[in-house]
């Protein structure tokens, strides 16, 4: 049988495109997001509808949330701090599959980080 082999893009609308293709290159290290194909490493990628009515995602109308695999989720959450950028973390989200914390890009857009744990590396 045919199957996916894996997520071939995120497509989403911006107000200012540009500018936050640049961001996510600045405070997220994702190189030329708006100009080439980015060559991400291979690891896990969890792919999981939620409940119409969850409160994960954040406000009502949001529809999707971002979940980028991080090698180094102190450093990053440190980076982030020192530009400005409030990073949420709470304790339930640190769980046998790896730690989590929170951004949101300068458009509200809600952005998951997750250090997976050695477990599920292998």
């Amino acid at each position: 049988m045919a199957r996916v082999t894996g997520i071939g893009g995120l497509f989403f609308r911006a107000q200012d495109p540009k500018a936050l293709a640049t961001w996510y290159e600045t405070h997220l290290g994702i190189d030329d997001i708006a100009k080439v194909v980015w060559r991400q490493q291979a690891g896990p990628t969890i792919v999981t509808p939620f409940a119409a009515d969850t409160s994960y995602f954040g406000r009502p109308a949001q529809q999707w949330m971002v979940n980028f695999r991080v090698d180094d989720l102190d450093g990053m959450m440190a980076a982030l701090k020192a530009a400005g950028i409030a990073v949420e973390t709470r304790e339930e989200w640190d769980s046998e599959v790896g730690r989590f914390c929170r951004i949101h890009d300068p458009e509200g857009n809600p952005i998951e980080l997750w250090e997976p744990s050695a477990s599920m590396r292998e």
